[in-house]
C-alpha cells in the first residue's frame, strides 16, 4: 500500500516571502489575470472543497458580508473551487434566493469565484492535498501582498470552516507591521501595544532600557511595548 504521507512532496505549497504563482481563470466575474489586475492590492486567495456544501456555503456568505470590510483595507477576495462556472452560479443563486445563516440572508456574492476543473490554479496553490482528497481543494487561504508575494497561509479540514475574525486580524496585523516596523503579540488586536524589534547590538539594549517611559515600556531589554498612532 502506497504511504501517501511520504509522497506528500508532490503537493507543492508556495513559500511565504516568494512571489504568489501568477495565472489566468474563468470566475464568476469574468475572467481575471492574477496578479495584473490586483496591482497594488492585498489578495485573500482561498479555496473550498465543492460547491452546495453546507460548509461551503456559511463560508461564502461571510465572505460576502464582510467584503466590504477587506476592500476598506485595501484587499480584495478571490474564491476557487474545482467546479465549473455553471455550478458556481447556480450554487450563488441558491445562497441569495434560499439560504439564512445566522443573521445573514439574501446575501450575494460579488468577488470572482474560479472555475478551475482543471485544477490548474489549485495545483500552483498545493490546495490539492492527497490526505485529504484527490479531487477536492481544502480549505486554504492564502495571503498576497500589494507586491504579489505570499505573506501568510493557513490550512483548514474539509470538515471545519474558517475564522474570519483571525483573517482579518492577521490582515491588519501585517500591514501595520509593513507601515510601523514593528511586530504584533499574541491575540494582537488594532489599538493594543505592538512589540518594538529587539535591538541589535549592547548598545542598543542599554539605550533601549534607558528610554523606558519614553514612548515604550519594557518588559526587559528585549521585549518593548509602545502604541501606535490613534486608529491603527
Amino acid at each position: 500500500m502506497v504511504d501517501i504521507c511520504a509522497e506528500q512532496s508532490v503537493t507543492q505549497i508556495p513559500v511565504i516571502g516568494c512571489e504568489a504563482p501568477s495565472f489566468t481563470a474563468e470566475t464568476t466575474q469574468g475572467i481575471i489575470n492574477f496578479p495584473d489586475d490586483y496591482k497594488g492590492k492585498w489578495v485573500i486567495l482561498f479555496s473550498h472543497p465543492a460547491d452546495f456544501t453546507p460548509v461551503c456555503t456559511t463560508e461564502f456568505m461571510t465572505f460576502a458580508k464582510m467584503a466590504p470590510e477587506f476592500k476598506d483595507l485595501n484587499c480584495e477576495l478571490i474564491g476557487l473551487s474545482i467546479d465549473s462556472t455553471f455550478s458556481h452560479i447556480a450554487w450563488l443563486r441558491t445562497i441569495k434566493e434560499k439560504i439564512k445563516f445566522r443573521d445573514m440572508e439574501n446575501i450575494e456574492i460579488n468577488f470572482p469565484l474560479i472555475a478551475d476543473l482543471k485544477m490548474e490554479v489549485a495545483k500552483k496553490y498545493g490546495m490539492i492535498q492527497p490526505t485529504a482528497s484527490d479531487t477536492k481543494a481544502v480549505r486554504a487561504v492564502f495571503f498576497i501582498d500589494p507586491d504579489s508575494r505570499i505573506r501568510a497561509l493557513i490550512y483548514y479540514p474539509l470538515s471545519n470552516g474558517r475564522n474570519f475574525d483571525e483573517i482579518k486580524r492577521l490582515l491588519m496585523a501585517m500591514q501595520a507591521s509593513d507601515a510601523h516596523g514593528i511586530a504584533t503579540p499574541a491575540d494582537w488586536k488594532p489599538g493594543e501595544e505592538v512589540i518594538v524589534p529587539p535591538p541589535a547590538s549592547m548598545s542598543d539594549a542599554n539605550e533601549r532600557v534607558e528610554k523606558d517611559g519614553d514612548g515604550y515600556r519594557c518588559e526587559d531589554w528585549f521585549m518593548c511595548f509602545k502604541k501606535l498612532p490613534s486608529g491603527v
